[in-house]
């Protein structure tokens, strides 16, 4: 449930240390837009505006983020769209989800920005645990070196 369901859009050169409920703050000059989460936690959200992040529609009166606010790294988990001020809720998303939708983002960023992708090597699989071999206790003949000195 969603404690604030509407934002007040506050163009601002740079965000205050104090959020004030209910206030989304767009900074132009960082393309950077920044609220405290609409579940009412308190948590700063940040949302980086760019071409492959999110996208900032301003009427004149109202402002739209696009695509939804995910705040997955948040402990509330809270998801929502912001659209014309109205904080409208989003249904939640598992774990996987979120995964997915992070590669897609991933893969877009690097074709805009034509890098390409390192791909991330899987995780070994577990190997079973055994118990090691008993220690062999190891004899050396040095005679050869002994005969050295004859």
């Amino acid at each position: 449930m969603l404690k604030h369901t509407e934002l007040e859009p506050r163009f601002v050169k740079g965000v205050p240390r104090e959020l004030e409920p209910g206030v989304l703050y767009v900074s132009m000059e960082y393309a950077t837009v920044v609220h405290g989460c609409c579940c009412g936690c308190g948590l700063e959200v940040v949302t980086q505006l760019s071409p492959t992040h999110w996208e900032l529609n301003f009427d004149g009166e109202a402002i739209s983020l696009w695509p939804s606010v995910g705040n997955w790294n948040l402990p509330c988990r809270s998801h929502y769209v912001v659209r014309k001020n109205k904080v409208l809720e989003a249904e939640p998303w598992s774990q996987s989800r979120v995964r997915a939708a992070q590669h897609r983002e991933q893969e877009a960023r690097d074709r805009y920005y034509g890098q390409p992708r390192t791909p991330t090597p899987p995780a070994p699989a577990a190997l079973p645990i055994s118990k090691p071999a008993p220690a062999r206790r190891r004899s050396y003949s040095f005679s050869w070196f002994t005969d050295l000195f004859k």
